[in-house]
Formats: structure tokens, C-alpha cells, sequence
């Protein structure tokens, strides 16, 4: 088998691919700097002979899959193939793996810690700090830049996967009561509540969207909802921005009929004009889509990816005997 891997994969990574499967092909996306496009896969499938491909941003489209039914398998290096045309390769019979949860603790450190600098005003603080406005004897900063605690917060969680689930981990200790809204999940920590969504807006002093997009989470998170939030919540979306109603989230945030927002995600990347009123927004801490990009998680992606291919491997084998 030779196996064509774009996404970053490392050393040692590839020479369990090669023991494993059969010759591996490595030409990582970032040393371009940015995905391959439709064509360039095309391109770079036939020329290299490859029969399996491991990808992360790259697109895999249905004309890319529907030219390569010799693949043997499609592993994507994200939480959701979302790049990929999955329906096509299903039809066609290649198995599509992916990692789930290969981010969850950089997602989790990176909401938590902002968070807190939301909470405790540290952004606008460093910057009146830089701007020297510290007067002498002055107690400005103070009152100026006096937060809140997290502990003893109410979190709800839309959406308690991987990610909804390590945070929720995380922040017990604080201590803070987690609700989560998620139909999908039977086993859980017996001190959470599951609850319906309308309480989690309703009830909650913080509420994290972690949601995959699909055609019933799209726009799922509007205007009735958004607008059960008290005046001091603050909203938090990691995931996806599809799953917010836009003009509604700027609505809430720009009239502070909530505390606020804390945002990693964007209905445009980069951004357009609609987005940047959120972002501009005092009440807002923005980020540029960086909540998951940490050294360690292409540690795990290829580990969970490995497991994956080894087990799928494993019980083709036993299938054949």
C-alpha cells in the first residue's frame, strides 16, 4: 500500500504508518503554508501512486474521492471530517477515520484560561498598564479592573462531547455546577444535570456552544434562545459559528443585553464587516480560531489515528481467516 500523508505527521508517526501499511508519501500542507486545494490533490494522488491518504484541511471533495475509488481508507487528522466528502467515499466503500478529541485539552486550557481574563478584566488591564495610567497613590486600577470568580459559577454546556466534557473536568474543582444540554450523551458524571437547552440559556451565568455542524445544528443556537441569557452571562463558542444565529448574537452583545462573549470562531474567515462588530466589541474576547492549535495536538492525532488504522487493520484480518 502506499499511503499519501499531507497532514502534519510525526517521524515516528509515519514509521509505524510504514511498518503497518506499506510506504508512506510526505508532503505535510504546511510546508506551503495553507491546504491543498481540489486541484492540487488530484494532481498530487496520481503522481505519487497513492491508495490511501491521511489529510487534515485539504479538499477532499467528491470529485477527488469519485476519481480515487482505489483508496483504501481516508484518515482525517480533526475532531469531524468535515473536509470530506464522507457520503462519496461511504458509496464508494472507503472507510473514512478521524480524531475525535485530539484537541479537547487544548480546547479546554485555552477556554478556561480566557475566560478568566474576561472575568478579571486582564486585557483591558495590561493595556492601561502599558499606557502608563497609573497615577501615583492612585488605587484606579482597583476599582477600575475588579473581576469575578469563577468558583461557584453555573456552566452549561450545548453540545458535551470530548471537549464539553475534559472542560467540564477541569473546572469541578473550582468548584462550578455544570449543566449541559446533550441527547446524544447516556453516561455521564453523576454530578452534572442533563437538562433541556432552554435551561441551559435560561439558568446558566456561562453557556459554551459546542456543537458539530450539520443540518440540524445549523442556526440552532437563535435570537429566543440568546435572549433568555441574564444580564451578567457571558457566552462562549469554540466550536462552530454556523450553530449561532449571527445577527442575533450581535444583538445580545452590542445592546450588553449579557455580559458578554468570548469567541474563537467566525461565520467568515477571516472575517467580514459583520463579524468584526463582535469582535470590536468591548465586551468581547476575540481569538483568531486558535482554541486547538497547540504543538500537542498533532501529538495526539496521530496516535488516536494510529490506534485507529491498527484495529481497523487487526479485524480485516481476522475477518479474512
Amino acid at each position: 500500500m502506499r499511503i499519501l500523508i499531507t497532514a502534519p505527521y510525526h517521524q515516528s508517526g509515519r514509521e509505524f504508518i510504514e511498518q503497518h501499511f506499506g510506504t508512506v508519501i510526505y508532503r505535510s500542507w504546511k510546508n506551503q503554508g495553507r491546504a491543498y486545494k481540489e486541484s492540487e490533490l488530484l494532481e498530487l494522488i496520481s503522481s505519487t501512486g497513492a491508495d490511501a491518504l491521511i489529510t487534515e484541511h485539504d479538499e477532499v471533495t467528491e470529485t477527488v474521492i469519485s476519481a480515487n475509488p482505489q483508496l483504501r481508507f481516508i484518515g482525517v487528522c480533526r475532531g469531524t471530517p468535515s473536509n470530506v466528502a464522507v457520503a462519496t467515499a461511504k458509496h464508494l466503500g472507503i472507510p473514512v477515520f478521524y480524531t475525535p478529541a485530539r484537541n479537547a485539552q487544548a480546547v479546554a486550557e485555552m477556554w478556561i484560561a480566557n475566560l478568566i481574563c474576561f472575568m478579571r478584566k486582564v486585557i483591558p488591564s495590561v493595556q492601561w498598564l502599558k499606557d502608563k495610567n497609573w497615577d501615583k497613590g492612585a488605587h484606579t486600577s482597583y476599582l477600575q479592573f475588579k473581576g469575578a470568580e469563577l468558583a461557584n459559577k453555573t456552566v452549561g454546556m450545548v453540545g458535551f462531547g470530548a471537549v464539553g466534557q475534559r472542560i467540564a473536568e477541569m473546572l469541578l474543582p473550582f468548584p462550578c455546577q455544570i449543566k449541559f444540554y446533550d441527547p446524544f450523551v447516556e453516561h455521564y458524571n453523576a454530578s452534572y444535570q442533563k437538562v433541556d437547552i432552554t435551561e441551559v440559556f435560561a439558568t446558566c451565568d456561562i453557556i459554551s456552544i459546542h456543537l458539530p455542524v450539520n443540518k440540524n445544528t445549523i442556526g440552532m443556537v437563535n435570537a429566543a434562545l440568546l435572549n433568555t441569557m441574564h444580564s451578567n452571562a457571558i457566552f462562549i463558542n469554540t466550536a462552530r459559528a454556523s450553530v449561532v444565529d449571527r445577527l442575533a448574537l450581535i444583538d445580545v452583545v452590542l445592546n450588553q443585553k449579557i455580559k458578554g462573549a468570548i469567541l474563537d470562531v467566525f461565520d467568515h474567515e477571516p472575517p467580514d464587516e459583520l463579524d468584526y462588530q463582535l469582535i470590536d466589541a468591548p465586551n468581547v474576547l476575540a481569538t483568531p480560531h486558535t482554541a486547538g492549535a497547540t504543538f500537542e495536538v498533532e501529538d495526539h492525532h496521530v496516535a488516536i489515528l494510529n490506534k485507529q488504522l491498527l484495529a481497523w487493520k487487526q479485524t480485516a484480518v481476522m475477518a479474512n481467516h
